[in-house]
């Protein structure tokens, strides 16, 4: 049974996600990405936390969201807590979910009209 609608206004909506990746607004995403509320998708060049720098969370920052939801994969795992200071300098929060706990509550936050921006790290295709 279909709960989401295809687009909500002009926001990008997670339709599904799973080992396969993350379907959003109907494309297939197998690589990490970050899904802004609104906007391009954009690539996110890692797929394990421990290896995430600061540089990848100024790419997250420079969105301007109010919250980031850190999907850290199958399994909950947290980045290093040095990487997160362009989050924390800015006073952006961050929750840190696996993946799939990270899409649904995107998909919430958009419902309610949120600047959100979902940050899912995704294993890269064998």
């Amino acid at each position: 049974m279909k709960l989401q609608p295809d687009r909500i206004d002009s926001a990008n909506v997670i339709g599904a996600h799973g080992p396969e990746g993350v379907t959003i607004n109907g494309q297939l995403h197998t690589r990490s990405i970050l899904v802004p509320h609104t906007g391009g998708i954009e690539d996110w060049p890692c797929s394990d936390p421990l290896q995430l720098t600061a540089e990848h969370f100024e790419q997250v920052a420079r969105l301007q969201p109010e919250v980031v939801l850190f999907g850290s994969g199958p399994r909950l795992r947290f980045p290093r807590p040095e990487a997160l200071r362009p989050l924390v300098e800015r006073g952006i929060g961050m929750e840190t979910m696996d993946t799939a706990a990270a899409c649904r509550t995107y998909n919430v936050l958009i419902s309610e009209g949120r600047s959100v921006v979902a940050a899912l790290l995704l294993a890269a295709p064998a």
